[in-house]
């Protein structure tokens, strides 16, 4: 049905009624919508869009005018708001009804009266406070004024629209009202309901709806008419039909290998295509012309203008076998005549010897594809490129590459100096450059046009040109008498960049030919890329390896919990993120961390050092280790769905990581860890063991789940063993055989952890390990038990003297008479602190460290304190200051029962005496315009 359809459309069609045609029509549908309302044709289209836009200029122009008349509605009811407020407040006997014992009674009938006179809705007077002396509604007299009438009060007009009760949304205006002295003695706000502008914006839309409606109907006839002219122009034919009809057209004309002529019933040539113009050597003005006008064979005329079917009958055009094919048009709608196509058979010969030779070239290209770059070492990819050259496109190659490319850098193209990386031959006695032989090329020689120009260059009879021999005319002798005689230099390019050159040369094989060209620069192209790949992964890998070293410690912080020792080794081929870290806390304890990132290369590295920023970051708040790996969890989850989400990769996939807190006063250790292989822990007798603490999963794949702890008691001199998985485990051993080699590694008594990990390493390490390696060996101490003191603290401020003085009495036996004042003072804010806010058990401690003195104050709350500075009227609220003030640095850690308040204050004597710096830190609290 759809192709009678487009039938009867098809222009210049003659339409005869008969039996053929009723049948068609009987399958029609009874009823159709006229062409000019059929969205599908063209002038269906073209009336639908001109209706629609003139629809949307009249809905724009209607709401417009609507707006515009509200607008105007609404100007107009604030001037009668603000006109009525101004007469009623401005009318004589207002102030003095305002200012009488009784307001309502002598202004209630007059705002009704001016309110009605001048069709408001509300003429309210209040007095200044905000109550009601007139209202519409008499039971809101009295009442308070709900809203701001700010602006009034201070003598301005203010206007504004909003919700009034018993009257709604309204147009309100308050004005002041003043007495002789300029005070404010009352304010009227009068109001006109926005209902009523609405009602005046109502009677004006019948005659712009009117207007709209004829501008319509006009415009809507006008487009009728030309989409009715359209239909007859285009025969109601739909644009899919037209354009498809355009598109075969113009495939056949320029785009058919084959030849097409389109003959009518005279024998007129109606169409002929670009190959069959070609094929035919037909005059341009061939259209429209008789058969035997073109200049063709009789026999030629005599197969085209034939009313039977031909199938391929070879005819002689010119030098050319053609096979035509002819077949009449009447049996497929057509009004007559034939169409013919033609083919060259002469070309299908010469085709297929160059099909060979074509079938030869994309082998060798796909053997390229696959056997160059097989590795990211720039040499080896050159010798590749000589390999699949040698012998099936040249009898010799030869790569030279910059000196910046072999060492991985960013070549600067202001140098030619080539160092030669590859050479071979189909013989080795031949005269060519040497691998490892550097040469700068002359301006002339192919090699240095190539590399100016971009592009291969041809030498292809070596004993006629001269520029070549130019470099080195002793060589060039010699390669002639060797019988080397055609070259094809092409430049080693990619991304717009020259990398080197490669030279090809035969000598037993044909010379090379224009044609060879396109081979040679696609070998040089795959090359070219394989070497900028190995190159940039070289420089990537060094500048990766540069970044990650100067991403992990420098050196170990001072502190005097622990021995410490540590070993990093990267990985040969690839930079990993593994790393480590020792971080001091806060009353002597010391935080040990070892990480993995998954990934390698600049990403893992650059990872790497986010993360342990972070973890620092996140030991400045004293937090636990579940604490710290839950909250690096959920960082390293928002950097995964952040990068994946802004096309930046596959993100970081996932890190493990292992966290220990220290504490040299209990001998406490407190483990914790995401993903990451336990430690390992030997005893003060060498007795190793790993103890079982509980593993969450990777850090950004906990999904919010709770990181479990496990708490060790360390003796003094054992020794704890941290370390990352390219330690125990890589392709030649699993994790079990990589622990009993630690063991063993570490089951011996009385060493160092510097010892230790020498140990481990000549034990574990490989030659070349397939990834990084992070070790850190920690041996504990105790802190003496005479450098810690410690109270219980009533919760009662008269246990603050006795308390002080004990503190004295401790300091004095540690011979720090010069800060006993000082801390007399840090401990009295910190005690009367936690008396007064905090809750109990209260208890104090003094930690007497290699440089500072520490005092911690922990109580059973978890209120965070903070420091603030105090108003010059203030008594208090200095405490905190004063204890920044003369400690080197403070803060507050939580515990699962409360929190700690410390201070570390530096045994260096301080200039001035403790009274002075306290006198300074208090009269820093005022400014001079304060005093």
């Amino acid at each position: 049905m759809a192709r009678q359809r487009r039938a009867t459309r098809r222009p210049g069609t003659a339409q005869a009624a008969g039996p053929a045609d009723e049948g068609q029509g009987s399958r029609r549908p009874p009823a159709r919508l006229p062409s000019v309302l059929n969205v599908h044709s063209i002038a269906g289209q073209v009336l639908i869009l001109q209706v629609g836009v003139v629809l949307l200029l009249v809905v724009a122009a209607v709401a417009a005018l609507v707006l515009q008349a509200r607008n105007s509605s609404l100007q107009a009811a604030r001037a009668r708001s603000l006109v009525g407020a101004e007469t009623f407040a401005h009318a004589p006997g207002t102030v003095a009804a305002m200012k009488s014992a009784d307001p309502s009674a002598v202004l209630q009938p007059r705002a009704e009266e001016a309110r009605k006179l001048a069709r408001v809705n509300y003429v309210i007077a209040f007095s200044p406070t905000g109550i009601r002396w007139t209202h519409p509604d008499p039971h809101l007299i009295g009442k308070r004024v709900v809203g701001s009438y700010a602006d009034a009060l201070a003598g301005k007009v203010h206007q504004a629209t909003y919700n009034t009760p018993g009257v709604g949304r309204a147009v309100d205006t308050m004005v002041p009202v003043t007495d002789a002295d300029g005070k404010v003695v009352g304010l009227v706000s009068v109001g006109i309901s926005v209902q009523r502008v609405d009602r005046m914006v109502m009677r004006q839309l019948p005659l712009l709806f009117g207007s709209a409606a004829a501008g319509l109907v006009l415009v809507t006839g006008g487009s009728a008419l030309v989409s009715r002219r359209l239909r007859r122009q285009t025969h109601g034919l739909e644009p899919a039909e037209m354009t498809r009809m355009y598109e075969h057209h113009d495939a056949v004309l320029h785009s058919v290998r084959e030849g097409v002529l389109v003959l009518d019933g005279e024998e007129r040539l109606q169409l002929a295509n670009d190959e069959a113009s070609r094929l035919l050597d037909l005059p341009a003005d061939a259209t429209g012309k008789r058969i035997t006008e073109l200049g063709l064979s009789p026999r030629a005329v005599a197969l085209l203008a034939s009313d039977r079917a031909v199938s391929d009958e070879v005819v002689l055009a010119g030098e050319r076998l053609l096979a035509v094919n002819v077949r009449p048009t009447i049996p497929h709608g057509g009004s007559g005549g034939s169409v013919a196509t033609l083919r060259d058979t002469t070309e299908l010969r010469e085709l297929a010897g160059r099909a060979r030779i074509a079938r030869e070239r994309l082998q060798l290209l796909y053997d390229a594809g696959v056997r160059i770059g097989t590795t990211l070492d720039v040499v080896r990819t050159a010798e590749e490129l000589t390999e699949i050259a040698v012998p099936r496109f040249a009898d010799f190659a030869t790569v030279a590459l910059l000196e910046a490319v072999r060492q991985g850098e960013e070549p600067d193209g202001t140098s030619l100096a080539m160092h030669h990386a590859a050479v071979r031959g189909v013989r080795d006695d031949h005269p060519l450059y040497r691998v490892d032989q550097t040469i700068t090329w002359l301006p002339e020689m192919p090699q240095a046009q190539g590399l100016r120009r971009g592009h291969a260059v041809l030498e292809r009879d070596l004993r006629a040109s001269r520029s070549w021999r130019a470099q080195d005319p002793e060589r060039a002798r010699r390669m002639l008498d060797f019988g080397i005689r055609s070259l094809v230099s092409v430049p080693l390019q990619a991304r717009g960049i020259a990398l080197g050159v490669a030279d090809f040369w035969r000598s037993d094989q044909e010379a090379f030919t224009e044609e060879d060209l396109a081979v040679a620069e696609e070998l040089a192209a795959r090359a070219a890329v394989a070497i900028d790949n190995a190159r940039r992964y070289t420089r990537e890998h060094t500048m990766a390896a540069t970044l990650q070293r100067s991403l992990l410690p420098r050196a170990l912080p001072e502190q005097s919990a622990l021995d410490v020792a540590y070993r990093y080794l990267p990985a040969q081929a690839k930079v990993s993120g593994d790393w480590f870290d020792v971080i001091p806390l806060p009353g002597t304890r010391v935080a040990l961390v070892v990480g993995d990132v998954v990934g390698y290369g600049l990403h893992a590295a650059a990872t790497m050092g986010r993360l342990r920023t972070v973890v620092h970051n996140f030991c400045a708040l004293d937090l636990a280790p579940d604490e710290l790996l839950s909250h690096l969890d959920e960082l390293v989850a928002q950097i995964d769905e952040t990068e994946t989400a802004e096309g930046e990769g596959a993100g970081i996939t996932g890190a493990s990581c292992l966290f220990a807190v220290y504490d040299p006063v209990s001998g406490r250790c407190c483990i914790a860890r995401a993903g990451h292989p336990g430690p390992a822990l030997v005893g003060p007798d060498g007795t190793v063991t790993f103890p079982d603490v509980p593993v969450s999963p990777p850090l950004g794949l906990c999904a919010g789940l709770p990181v479990e702890t496990a708490e060790l008691h360390l003796a003094e001199g054992s020794r704890l063993a941290l370390y990352t998985d390219g330690l125990v485990e890589n392709r030649d051993r699993d994790l079990d055989a990589g622990l009993r080699l630690l063991a063993g590694a570490l089951a011996e008594p009385d060493r160092t952890p510097e010892q230790d990990c020498q140990a481990v390493f000549d034990a574990l390490v490989p030659d070349r390990p397939s990834d990084d390696i992070a070790l850190l060996v920690a041996r504990t101490r105790l802190t003496d038990p005479d450098r810690v003191a410690d109270w219980d603290v009533p919760s009662d401020p008269a246990a603050i003297a006795p308390l002080r003085a004990a503190c004295a009495r401790r300091l004095e036996s540690w011979g720090l008479d010069e800060i006993s004042y000082t801390t007399e003072l840090i401990l009295s804010e910190l005690v009367t602190n936690a008396i007064r806010y905090g809750g109990e058990p209260i208890r104090l401690r003094l930690l007497l460290d290699r440089d500072s003195l520490i005092c911690e104050v922990a109580d059973g709350s978890s209120t965070s304190p903070h420091m603030r500075r105090a108003a010059t009227t203030d008594e208090g609220g200095r405490g905190l200051f004063l204890v920044a003030q003369f400690a080197r640095r403070w803060g507050v850690r939580y515990t699962a029962r409360g929190k700690v308040i410390w201070c570390e204050q530096s045994l260096e004597t301080a200039e001035g005496g403790p009274e002075e710096a306290m006198g300074e830190a208090l009269l820093d609290e005022w400014d001079e315009s304060a005093l």
